[in-house]
């Protein structure tokens, strides 16, 4: 295809040695935010795979004019690797080999061109190269031009709405509840349990164990809600005898990979956000619910692996996210984790509206033409369930 210029547009594998510079244009370029002249900004820390090197197979594309000063005008990431689809299956959980599209942009200058299609189209193709029966997304639901994209030309549909919730780390403490006893497990115990117990919730990694194991996890944290107190006696014993109500997460230090920064804020915002701090500080008793300082690159946790089971689930899980923004004080501004829209668990779990999203919407298509299995069921036209892992990898 060519541009407007009439240069034509070809798309390749990035090349680390010569194409940083163009991506990170448009990168730029493409900076979105929360409105009023502001724009968040995200810094890969000078790896432009950064966000996808972590996962067992991964590739980036870029797309050039051709000709003398060509330039890089648009980018796609994508990953591929094995989950649980959620099907119920007799025996053990049923796994699929899917590939995740992330960080689809294209300058301003060379939009409504049809290069997000042939770059869309291309990974695809890689997809199913490396054995991937489906393709996912996930995206804003306000972001019409991506969805137009994928649902419209693309063959995607409309699959799983979870929320973002995020909160601010302050400099007091957050208040957990108290009748909640939280300990640290081992990576093998917590492989453990997750295998044991989640191995069937939608997109689950059959790679669990490189995830806890990953140099970025920053441990798995069990909550229990007992009126004796709780004391762990190993996994063998937790599974065979499980405590009536309980929630297990992860977190995982989203700063080894990329910063963000919201820019565009006024002079008012800024000294009015700062003032917050200050208060803050000095006075912890007071539990002002300050605001970080977004303003400067900063960093972020996200807690991934959040489930459980009794009526006290819930209470379990607020624990659990209270103690990770509480151990994420002097290394996050903020931590944030990802729900399904039909889990319990949700309702517990601290937020700030302002910072969250309360519908994140994920599209899928399988691949291969289209076809559905043999025996006739499709996980991209299946109903939601109750749960779903969001793999750390890939936020």
């Amino acid at each position: 295809m060519r541009d407007e210029e009439g240069e034509a547009v070809v798309i390749r594998e990035y090349d680390p040695k010569t194409d940083r510079d163009g991506t990170d244009a448009v990168d730029r370029d493409c900076e979105v935010g929360p409105g009023g002249g502001m724009s968040l900004h995200a810094d890969l820390l000078g790896d432009p795979v950064a966000r996808i090197r972590r996962s067992p197979r991964y590739l980036m594309l870029v797309a050039e004019t051709s000709g003398p000063g060509g330039r890089i005008v648009g980018l796609i990431r994508g990953t591929v690797k094995s989950v649980a689809t959620g099907e119920s299956r007799p025996g053990a959980p049923a796994f699929a080999n899917v590939g995740y599209i992330l960080g689809l942009r294209v300058a301003p200058s060379h939009r409504r061109m049809g290069i997000a299609l042939l770059l869309v189209r291309q990974l695809e193709r890689w997809f199913e190269l490396m054995g991937a029966e489906y393709a996912y997304m996930a995206t804003d639901r306000s972001n019409e031009a991506s969805l137009r994209l994928f649902t419209a030309r693309c063959g995607y549909s409309k699959f799983r709405t979870p929320s973002l919730l995020v909160h601010p780390v302050h400099s007091h403490r957050l208040r957990a509840p108290r009748r909640a006893t939280v300990v640290r497990l081992a990576a093998r115990d917590a492989e453990r349990l997750y295998r044991s117990r989640f191995a069937h919730v939608e997109f689950f990694p059959a790679d669990i164990g490189a995830v806890l194991d990953n140099a970025l996890s920053r441990g798995t944290f069990l909550a229990v809600v007992d009126k004796g107190g709780y004391e762990w006696r190993g996994v063998d014993h937790f599974l065979s005898s499980p405590p009536a109500s309980w929630a297990v997460a992860s977190a995982w230090d989203c700063g080894g990979v990329f910063r963000l920064e919201v820019r565009g804020a006024s002079r008012l915002r800024r000294g009015a956000a700062a003032a917050t701090r200050a208060l803050d500080r000095v006075a912890k008793w007071l539990r002002v619910p300050s605001v970080p300082d977004f303003f400067r690159p900063f960093e972020g946790w996200f807690v991934y692996g959040l489930g459980g089971d009794g009526r006290d689930a819930a209470v379990a899980a607020e624990a659990l996210f209270a103690s990770i923004v509480n151990m994420a004080r002097g290394a996050a501004a903020a931590v944030a984790v990802e729900v399904a829209a039909l889990d319990p668990l949700r309702s517990r779990i601290p937020h700030w509206r302002r910072l969250s999203c309360a519908e994140d919407l994920w599209c899928m298509k399988r691949l291969g033409g289209g076809g559905g299995p043999a025996d006739g069921w499709d996980w991209a036209r299946s109903a939601p369930g109750r749960s779903i892992f969001v793999d750390p990898r890939e936020v």
